[in-house]
């Protein structure tokens, strides 16, 4: 079954890392994770100033509104899509995760497959 294990990084320090969370945890969580061949798919993402966000209200307008965005409390850095046999090894994968350290989360959804 496949899931989407959502990264929001949790408290950055001053050089912009995360508290708790070495770029050495993330290559050896990465090497792991692709080593064990669950992985469908993998991306981190650019600095939350890159971002860009687009609304289109009832009537059509379409609203563009350019990051970083004052509301929002959690930073999605990246994302992986595993296939693995159930929800436990998903969650398993969530715990091992860098992310999930430093007030940061791993928010684990299953993919909808039609």
């Amino acid at each position: 079954m496949k899931y989407l294990l959502l990264i929001n990084a949790g408290e950055l320090d001053v050089s912009g890392g995360v508290v708790g969370c070495e770029p050495e945890d993330w290559m050896r969580f990465d090497k792991e994770i692709q080593d064990a061949g669950v992985v469908v798919a993998a991306e981190s993402l650019a600095d939350l100033v890159t971002a860009t966000r687009v609304q289109v209200a009832n009537d059509g307008k379409r609203t563009v509104t350019d990051g970083p965005y004052a509301e929002t409390r959690e930073v999605l850095g990246g994302f992986y899509v595993v296939d693995v046999p159930d929800l436990d090894a998903a969650l398993d994968w969530a715990a091992k995760c860098p992310g999930s350290r430093g007030g940061g989360s791993v928010v684990v959804r299953p993919v909808a497959e039609f």
